[in-house]
């Protein structure tokens, strides 16, 4: 009985695949197998043909002679080089960030999102970018990079371009020109050490300025054409004066470990936005600063620690976060808070340090109280 079983499916087996011709055969075991490579890969589709980086090309038909490859300016406006990663349900992004590259691979022109952080990279040459135009972010922070390893115009074709992040290279002057476009410039920790008037000219749609970290002796007028500007990082650089010309949108400013040692009258006045603003560690003194330079009503945090002052500014009410440790101050004048003490005015000032002073605790005034009401943290 199983013998007879076995005759049964083995004839059964036979009239099946008899049914198949060879041709068809092959063209199934084609098929299986271009299906097994393309599970076994995750980024790319498959290709009947694999090419060197940058040569890009297609299979000939099967009665043609091959076709030389494209150059690399020409390659497939969608596949991904193989050095990088570009994820199926991302389409528009590549990764290629933390691999050891010395070099930039072919950006497709589908890609938005780029990642080249991490890497070895020494130069971009020109044209790097003509191919990829829709880009929107890029990042090329935490490389090489030198400024005069760049293409004069590299940028210039990326009219989608919002994020450029450069930071942590060997940059010795600004990217020039740049696009419109560019909402956040990240230069931090690099080696620049002018920025020219015209550096940022342009750039109205900018919101988001970092060059901490550089060596930069002048700005200039450079920030006044910012029209939409909210943050300017300037600190750890070897400035000696303010920037001039603030954009009146300006909501924080950054100038902290620098060589500031005045401010001009009402310099604050013309960015009615104004929240956040820090001058520790730089040569302030009451002599380069005039009564009204700091009473802004728009400002809720003001960090003037580690100057030379040796009396408190006065400030407005509306300030909420004061701090003066580590300067020279030698007395606690109420009116650098209150113009009038009553019941009816009073500071909203809620954290107040004067630490690291040479004031002595039975200095504060008797009316302190009721003019800091509002006051949670006072040390002195």
């Amino acid at each position: 009985m199983l013998w007879a079983t076995i005759l049964i499916l083995a004839g059964l087996c036979g009239a099946s695949l008899g049914q198949y011709n060879e041709e068809e055969d092959l063209a199934w075991l084609q098929y299986y197998l271009r299906q097994s490579r393309v599970a076994s890969y995750n980024y790319v589709p498959y290709y009947e043909e694999e090419s060197a980086p940058y040569a890009y090309s297609y299979p000939s038909g099967p009665d043609t002679e091959p076709e030389p490859g494209p150059e690399p300016q020409q390659a497939s406006p969608w596949r991904c080089p193989q050095e990088c990663d570009c994820p199926p349900n991302f389409s528009s992004a590549m990764y290629c960030d933390t691999r050891n590259l010395r070099y930039l691979p072919f950006v497709p022109s589908r890609m938005k999102y780029v990642y080249f952080q991490n890497n070895l990279i020494t130069a971009i040459q020109e044209g790097a970018f003509d191919n990829a135009t829709e880009l929107e972010w890029l990042a090329l922070h935490n490389n090489q990079i030198g400024s005069e390893r760049m293409g004069r115009r590299v940028f210039g074709k990326l009219q989608r371009l919002e994020r450029l992040y450069m930071s942590n290279n060997n940059l010795t002057r600004l990217p020039w020109p740049l696009p419109r476009s560019l909402r956040e410039l990240h230069l931090s920790y690099n080696h620049i050490t002018k920025v020219p008037s015209n550096a940022l000219e342009g750039l109205e749609n900018l919101t988001a300025l970092y060059l901490s970290h550089n060596y930069i002796f002048e700005m200039g007028a450079s920030l006044k054409g910012l029209h939409s500007l909210i943050l300017a990082d300037l600190s750890y650089n070897h400035l000696r004066k303010v920037p001039d010309g603030l954009p009146a949108s300006l909501e924080q400013l950054y100038l902290e470990y620098n060589y500031i040692n005045a401010i001009p009258d009402d310099y604050f006045q013309v960015s009615p936005r104004l929240l956040y603003v820090r001058m520790s560690h730089n040569g302030l003194t009451n002599q380069g600063l005039s009564s009204n330079t700091f009473n802004s009503s728009s400002i809720l945090e003001l960090d003037l620690s580690y100057n030379r002052l040796q009396k408190i500014p006065r400030v407005n009410t509306n300030l909420e976060n004061l701090y003066l440790q580590g300067n020279q101050i030698n007395e606690f004048s109420i009116s650098s808070f209150c113009s009038v003490v009553d019941v009816m005015n009073y500071s909203r000032l809620q954290v107040l340090r004067l630490d690291g002073n040479e004031i002595k605790r039975n200095a504060v005034p008797p009316d302190a109280p009721l003019c800091l009401r509002r006051a949670t943290v006072i040390e002195i």
